[in-house]
């Protein structure tokens, strides 16, 4: 089934979104203690622009997990091959929705609409070039019935060669931690807990179930009603940066994200027609949002400023390198779009 929505040309306009006013302290401690067991069902929330093959493998492996009750494609703009193989697997299967009609609007907006769609106890999100392995939706389920109180929970998330991918579990980012991780300076203290890094896919493994401090957008699974409680998605953010934000405003409304290391799925990457360069500015733009949003109290303007001229020298700074693979990995490969679509 396939709906049209009309173009968004004020950016300003939340018709999209009906969900209240983000409140970080919206969760009672005491109410979230008394949350019952939830229906076992969840829709899957895909947004995607210029995608390509991987897309349909993607959406294949969502509605072959049980629990999976709707996928929901929000597609911001995919070739012409690419939607008639979405259209025909919705004709095929009526649980998947696609949205179509309104444009670029960005991966924050994006979930926020898919989500308005949704029908069931939790919402997923998830890249769509990541591929759901078996089981994975059950296992979540049975953590969320285990600790009723979590907020987001995620699994490990592993590049093709099974290696657990960088951003998957990491420590909140802050202007220090991003020092930490820019500079490596957790070498000079690997103990201290003021000098950890961002990214902890290179630390130990984990065996267990385990509270994080962040995740990554390729893969949250959210109750429906929490999503709307913490505000879904913060469309201030067109793109990266607002997994991150989410991640933050859990922390501070003292709710639990958990890493289920014993469950995976596999995030293709690298399937976009997309310039990496122009994902990169969009990253530099939203870390810049983000800082001023969370840390403006914390830390004088003029420290701000800084930490922003820095985060667009170093753009510049490899903006030409970044080109120039992208380019080779082009003419390598071939265009992920443009490569024959499953019948």
């Amino acid at each position: 089934m396939s709906l049209t929505i009309d173009p968004l040309s004020d950016p300003s306009d939340r018709r999209v979104v009906p969900l209240r006013p983000n409140s970080v302290g919206a969760v009672e401690a005491e109410s979230v203690s008394r949350v019952p067991v939830r229906a076992h069902e969840c829709t899957v929330i895909i947004v995607s622009y210029r995608t390509g093959i991987v897309l349909l493998e993607s959406i294949g492996a969502a509605l072959r997990q049980e629990g999976v009750v709707g996928v929901v494609l929000v597609d911001n703009g995919n070739s012409s091959e690419t939607r008639n193989a979405v259209d025909s697997l919705a004709a095929s299967d009526k649980r998947l929705l696609v949205l179509r009609g309104h444009g670029n609007i960005g991966f924050s907006r994006g979930c926020n609409l898919g989500v308005r769609y949704a029908r069931s106890a939790y919402v997923l999100l998830l890249n769509p070039d990541c591929i759901l392995r078996d089981g994975v939706v059950n296992r979540v389920f049975s953590v969320f019935d285990e600790t009723p109180a979590t907020a987001v929970a995620t699994v490990r998330i592993e590049n093709p060669d099974g290696s657990e991918q960088r951003g998957g579990r990491r420590n909140l980012m802050t202007p220090w931690t991003c020092l930490v991780e820019l500079f490596r300076l957790d070498k000079l203290m690997p103990d201290h807990p003021h000098f950890q890094r961002l990214n902890l896919n290179e630390t130990e493994p984990l065996e267990t179930v385990t509270a994080v401090e962040c995740i990554s957008g390729a893969f949250m699974m959210i109750p429906a009603e929490t999503y709307t409680e913490i505000g879904g998605m913060d469309e201030d953010y067109f793109l990266h940066v607002e997994d991150v934000d989410l991640c933050m405003r859990v922390a501070k409304a003292g709710r639990p994200i958990l890493y289920i290391p014993d469950a995976s799925v596999t995030h293709v990457k690298g399937t976009s027609r997309v310039s990496p360069l122009t994902v990169e500015w969009h990253k530099s733009v939203s870390a810049t949002k983000y800082f001023r949003k969370h840390f403006r109290p914390q830390y004088p303007d003029l420290i701000l400023r800084i930490i922003s001229l820095a985060t667009f020298a170093r753009l510049a700074y490899r903006a030409v390198p970044i080109t120039i693979a992208w380019i080779a990995e082009r003419l390598r490969s071939g265009s992920g779009e443009n490569r024959k679509l499953p019948k």
